[in-house]
């Protein structure tokens, strides 16, 4: 079952708060100066935010990026709706969201895909084989704001804010104030 899945199906009792906005203002700083760190500065590197918590994640990182570099890397977004090899059991009939905006030609560059949970790897997986469709990037990285473990697919990510070991049972919630109106990372407990 995927998060979304979870979140529409399922009764939700939030149990904690695991990161308050200062704490989320911290990791994207941390992860703005990995990414630079690791590949040398901001040259060919573009930002690509996975829709929907992901577009605003890389906005922010963007602008960190742009506070001590003097420059920001290139954004873009992506909407995998249909590259899911899950997509029948999401609904009988998805509702693809906003198109992917990539304003960049992603060749030979470097493509940061950013999003707010890693679970499964599904997503990732489906946001590479959209990507592609654009061009063929020098490498792709990957940047979560929370890694909750339960791998299907051996995909890890490259920039980590926190690592949260949880059950299955338990959904992560990023709230963004560009969505939720508040900034933070809660644990919900699926009730039966």
């Amino acid at each position: 079952m995927s998060e979304s899945q979870a979140r529409e199906s399922m009764t939700l009792k939030e149990k904690a708060e695991i990161i308050d906005a200062e704490g989320l203002r911290r990791i994207i700083t941390r992860i703005a100066h990995e990414i630079v760190e690791r590949n040398k500065g901001v040259d060919d590197l573009v930002l690509i935010g996975i829709r929907r918590r992901g577009v605003p994640l890389a906005a922010r990182i963007g602008r960190k990026i742009a506070e001590f570099e003097g420059t920001a890397p290139a954004e873009g977004s992506l909407d995998v709706t249909l590259y899911r090899d899950d997509l029948s059991t999401v609904s009988p009939q998805p509702v693809v969201g906003p198109s992917t905006d990539i304003p960049v030609d992603i060749g030979g560059k470097v493509a940061v895909l950013v999003d707010d949970v890693l679970y499964t790897g599904r997503t990732v997986r489906a946001a590479m084989d959209a990507l592609i469709d654009f061009g063929r990037p020098r490498s792709i990285q990957l940047a979560v704001v929370v890694d909750r473990g339960h791998r299907e697919l051996p995909i890890r990510a490259d920039y980590v804010g926190k690592n949260v070991p949880t059950s299955k049972k338990e959904v992560i919630g990023v709230k963004l104030v560009e969505l939720d109106g508040a900034d933070g990372v809660v644990i919900k407990e699926i009730q039966d």
